[in-house]
């Protein structure tokens, strides 16, 4: 297995020297206690804690799985003692409301210990990744009651949470949905029917998990207009906020999957269960987009931790493994052979990993920061601006992210051959574990559709020209920058065509609306190349920077020079592929008629 490293001076690069997040914190009103000594405190202890209890437990996760009986569900080995210590070191806390006993610290500093968590072990890292969700959609939808009863437990970690969508009849269309909620005469609601694919929906870390649950009221209209959002624990609170009597739901039993064993995908039946509206009846899909994007940042993340891991555990091995001569003559001339890291090919493939890797964190943190700006900014101007920009860049985030994260983890199995499919190295599980980042929280496809259909065709393209118009000001204010051209000016190229591509669609559409969907996949990959670019285009501005002014870190800046330069020279060019698929139109994918695809076969 791979020895985990938290990648910490990355992480201050991109935090502290790219984005400028000291200064960001003092700007925002509550976030001025994120000092650099609380960061960098915050920081190490996470650290510590994710390379010495939770890495050691990711492939005992992943070899043990939860183990379901008519009880319960119990987690693997260390799993209860590791979340035991994640809460005594206050870490559910950090990023909620203090008078619900949070710390009142900002929401992009609590993705510092998620990345961190997720990157030594995501499928433990999970149980409390759905909890923070739940809270976020209490904090924002419900009443002053539920928060009361809720909250204070969730936040300390005493208790944790899940998002219960998925029906079996129906995935990503929640139009199809049949769970029903009854009224009853104390205000509360009888909840019935069966979600799938629920995660942590049963476990023995917590005392008890509240649900947070999508159901139809009896009169409630068809399709998605119809449906409400519950609050459904496993035990109803009872006298003092403590846990009350059992309710009546019960995991029917656990998902048999590829990767992520480690956490529990439970069937979750809800029999006549008791649950609380949250928010209006019949806008329970607006409130739960709420958890739904915290969910989708979090996504992300899981595809630039397994990007982190693949880069970890494959440079290692590059530089020890020992295969051949290099084809300009030997490297290791003592040796019996150079090592890999020689090879060309072997350089393609970390470099490409590196780059994915450390220019989605880029990204993340970027859209972290708006984030911020949204929740505790007086500016409403400035809420406006960053609800836009996040709006835009959310649905990027967590498809690209995820589709460059899953290509990371295969070429980190990739680059140690034969190895690398053999389970003692770390690389396979990390390609399993991957996956499912696809697939969760809206396939690439759905949020293609929310890209390219929801928030650039329906805005008219004003969420696009907000992005655009940030990457103009960085390419104007630098075009004269000579050492900076080779990356400013395609960037510029690529933002002008960003525009136009968009319009060409929207014209398309106009005739025949399946060209919305024959390119949305390739046009929001193309917005996640454009995007990465614009960040490594600064990253490139910064590294130079540094090296003219003699950090004594020269070979840390001139990695990133190094990188930036690999990033637009053998990556950016898939936008090409990507302009070519688009501009084929719909033609080729509709053609066909259904009875005719199997013919043959």
């Amino acid at each position: 297995m791979p020895e985990y490293h938290a990648p910490l001076r990355d992480l201050r690069f991109v935090r502290d020297e790219l984005l400028g997040y000291a200064e960001h914190y003092q700007s925002l009103p509550g976030c001025q206690d994120a000092t650099a000594d609380v960061v960098d405190a915050i920081l190490e202890q996470t650290a510590q804690f994710c390379e010495e209890v939770l890495a050691p437990l990711n492939r005992v996760g992943d070899l043990e799985g939860c183990t379901w009986t008519a009880a319960g569900v119990k987690t693997p080995t260390g799993f209860k003692e590791a979340y035991r210590q994640y809460v005594e070191l206050g870490m559910p806390s950090l990023a909620h409301e203090p008078e619900h006993g949070g710390q009142g610290l900002p929401e992009s500093l609590g993705l510092v210990v998620s990345e961190l968590v997720g990157e030594a072990n995501w499928a433990w890292g999970m149980y409390p990744g759905l909890a923070h969700g739940a809270m976020n959609t209490l904090s924002a939808h419900g009443s002053a009651e539920q928060k009361a009863t809720f909250l204070p437990r969730l936040v300390s970690g005493e208790w944790t949470g899940t998002m219960c969508l998925t029906e079996p009849q129906g995935g990503s269309d929640l139009g199809l949905l049949r769970t029903r909620a009854e009224p009853q005469a104390d205000g509360s609601y009888k909840i019935s029917g069966t979600k799938i694919f629920i995660s942590a929906g049963e476990h023995d870390l917590a005392d008890n998990i509240v649900h947070i649950v999508l159901a139809r009221l009896p009169d409630a209209p068809a399709g998605t207009k119809g449906i409400s959002l519950f609050i459904v624990p496993k035990f109803l609170p009872g006298e003092g906020g403590g846990l009350g009597a059992r309710n009546a739901l019960a995991c029917g039993s656990l998902e048999h999957k590829m990767g992520i064993h480690g956490n529990a995908t439970c069937v979750m039946n809800f029999d006549g269960a008791t649950g609380y509206l949250i928010g209006p009846a019949n806008e329970g899909l607006k409130c739960m987009f709420t958890f739904m994007n915290t969910a989708r940042i979090g996504t992300a993340l899981q595809g630039l931790a397994h990007a982190e891991v693949a880069f970890q555990g494959a440079i290692k091995y590059a530089r020890e493994r020992l295969q051949m001569r290099a084809l300009s003559g030997p490297k290791a001339p003592e040796q019996p052979a150079d090592p890999i890291i020689v090879h060309p090919d072997v350089r393609r493939m970390l470099l490409t990993i590196k780059a994915f890797a450390e220019g989605n964190r880029a990204l993340i943190y970027y859209a972290a920061k708006l984030v911020d700006v949204v929740r505790y900014s007086s500016d409403a101007a400035a809420r406006q601006e960053a609800d836009t920009l996040l709006a835009f860049v959310t649905p990027i985030a967590k498809a690209f992210v995820t589709e460059t994260g899953f290509e990371s983890a295969s070429l980190g199995m990739q680059v140690f051959g034969g190895h690398g499919y053999i389970a003692e190295w770390g690389m396979e599980q990390n390609a399993r574990d991957s996956r499912i980042s696809m697939l969760y929280e809206g396939t690439t496809g759905i949020q293609a559709l929310d890209l390219l259909g929801r928030k650039v065709l329906m805005s008219q393209g004003e969420t696009l020209k907000a992005f655009t118009k940030v990457v103009h000001k960085f390419c104007k204010a630098h075009e004269a920058d000579e050492p900076l051209k080779e990356f400013v000016a395609p960037l510029a190229q690529l933002n002008k065509e960003w525009g136009e591509l968009t319009m060409q669609i929207g014209m398309k559409a106009m005739q025949d609306r399946e060209e919305v969907g024959a390119a949305a996949v390739d046009y929001l990959m193309y917005s996640g190349y454009v995007c990465l670019a614009w960040l490594w285009a600064d990253m490139a501005r910064l590294a130079q920077e540094k090296l003219a002014a003699g950090t004594g870190e020269e070979a840390f800046y001139r990695a990133k020079l190094h990188t930036a330069r690999f990033y637009f020279q053998r990556l950016l060019p898939r936008t090409r592929a990507h302009v070519a698929c688009i501009q084929a139109g719909a033609g080729s994918l509709m053609a066909m008629a259904a009875e005719e695809f199997a013919l043959g076969h």
